[in-house]
């Protein structure tokens, strides 16, 4: 069937072949052309590196150090060992864990809340504070009576936990 179209000799494919073969043996030179002026590009900045000497690290860190402990000489860092742990889980009115409950926490005797948290899937929450102090945990929720209760945190233990069985407000209909 293909030798009523061709003459006698031909294949269509070798035409085609021969083409494609003659294209890729074109490009090759120009392919090595591109990598060679990639190498030549390179080996100059790769050259330069090599004879740069890194700076001395002792000298510049030493003064970065010096530098940053003379603003402040007397602070330390701050270290949770002795901080008071208070934990706890708030439950709605059917006994049921009652998650993002928002729970705030501050000082006895302050005007402004320091710490925020709010429950977990389970109704769970966890705040570090500093110890030495008395502590007021204020737990609101929408449509639910705010509920406060001072914690001491004033040494004898480093952890208090607590339980909020949170009541609905009157006239809501939940």
């Amino acid at each position: 069937m293909t030798g009523h179209f061709l003459p006698p000799g031909i294949s269509p494919a070798r035409p085609t072949i021969e083409f494609k073969r003659d294209i890729l043996q074109m490009n090759r030179p120009k392919r090595l052309h591109f990598v060679c002026m990639g190498l030549l590009l390179l080996s100059p900045a790769v050259a330069l590196e090599a004879t740069q000497q890194p700076a001395p690290a002792s000298s510049s860190t030493a003064a970065q150090d010096s530098s940053s402990t003379t603003g402040k000489p007397d602070q330390k860092k701050y270290s949770h060992t002795d901080d008071f742990l208070i934990r706890g889980t708030v439950f709605n009115e059917k006994a049921l864990s009652f998650p993002g409950v928002e729970l705030r926490f501050r000082q006895e005797g302050k005007k402004k809340y320091k710490w925020e948290a709010y429950t977990n899937s389970r109704g769970e929450f966890a705040v570090r504070v500093p110890q030495g102090s008395n502590y007021e945990i204020l737990v609101h929720a929408k449509g639910f009576a705010d509920q406060t209760r001072t914690i001491e945190a004033k040494g004898g233990g480093n952890e208090e936990t607590v339980v909020f069985r949170m009541q609905s407000v009157k006239g809501d209909n939940k």
